[in-house]
């Protein structure tokens, strides 16, 4: 008889775990001839509350620990990446319609760019911090430390770097990130997920939703515990009506284009000044000789 293959149900990633939608719901990944390939879970208000609880709990141990110890997680990000990337060529091709050669651009460029935000994760301090001239007997020094949980309204047009992306200058500086998904392969961002969850990330530092993200989106702008929201798009009304809300409990909100899938593989997609929005510049005085 001839194998009945398993199919796969593409689940939440929430606090290191996978996890089905708590209502239930789902929506149809279709491949690029227009045939059902898998169901992947619609997440709710509950399991946005459900991210926020688990990331919260996580930036103390992922902020207090090394600039060195996150750099090496982040590179093993890009390792394990690099391991599975003909699996993720074949699902950009079959579930994006990627071209053969884009799909191999497009995963080449997400490695690349885990390790260029690796790279930094040691070093932004440095570049950002300063002792600055006074004219006191203190020393007068200026810091950057992470903001708190981050939620990230994800690129729609790219779906692996475009999300890369987004995740890795959030959290390098000791952040936490919800990711909101929603493009034509939203699987391949549990794809990332099964990735980072054997990466040495500690739970709850990344947690990936899939869903509506219009559906999310005052939740996610009023929620009292949301530090910060980095939002990819150029929808104004969508951006002005997350920008008002947020007003409402002082929450920084960062917005960005959404480049063509191919402009995501771009050098110009990377950049210390991606990380600088989810920093909060610290001053410390200290007195000359005590």
């Amino acid at each position: 008889m001839d194998r009945v293959k398993i199919r796969k149900t593409y689940k939440l990633y929430i606090n290191g775990a996978f996890v089905r939608s708590e209502r239930g719901r789902y929506l149809k990944q279709m491949d690029a001839n227009g045939d059902f390939v898998a169901n992947y879970s619609w997440a709710s208000r509950k399991d946005f509350r459900e991210s926020i609880v688990a990331a919260r709990a996580a930036f103390p141990g992922w902020s207090r620990r090394s600039a060195f110890n996150r750099s090496q997680i982040l590179y093993r990000g890009a390792e394990m990446l690099e391991d599975r990337r003909q699996v993720f060529v074949d699902h950009l091709v079959q579930f994006a319609r990627f071209p053969e050669d884009d799909a191999q651009a497009e995963v080449d460029s997400s490695i690349d760019r885990i390790m260029y935000y690796a790279g930094w994760a040691d070093k932004y301090g440095q570049i950002l911090s300063s002792v600055n001239p006074i004219a006191a007997p203190f020393f007068n020094f200026s810091v950057p430390e992470p903001t708190g949980v981050v939620t990230l309204l994800a690129s729609t047009n790219s779906p692996l770097v475009g999300l890369v992306s987004g995740i890795m200058p959030i959290i390098l500086s000791g952040n936490t990130c919800v990711a909101v998904v929603e493009n034509e392969a939203p699987t391949v961002a549990i794809d990332l997920a099964e990735v980072l969850a054997t990466s040495d990330f500690p739970d709850g530092v990344v947690n990936i939703l899939t869903g509506k993200r219009d559906e999310l989106i005052s939740f996610i702008a009023q929620h009292m515990d949301v530090n910060a929201i980095s939002l990819f798009g150029d929808n104004k009304h969508e951006i002005a009506s997350v920008q008002e809300m947020a007003a409402d409990n002082v929450k920084r909100v960062s917005i960005s284009d959404d480049p063509s899938a191919k402009e995501w593989r771009d050098d110009s997609q990377q950049s210390l000044y991606r990380v600088t929005p989810f920093v909060e510049i610290k001053t410390a005085w200290h007195p000359i000789g005590i």
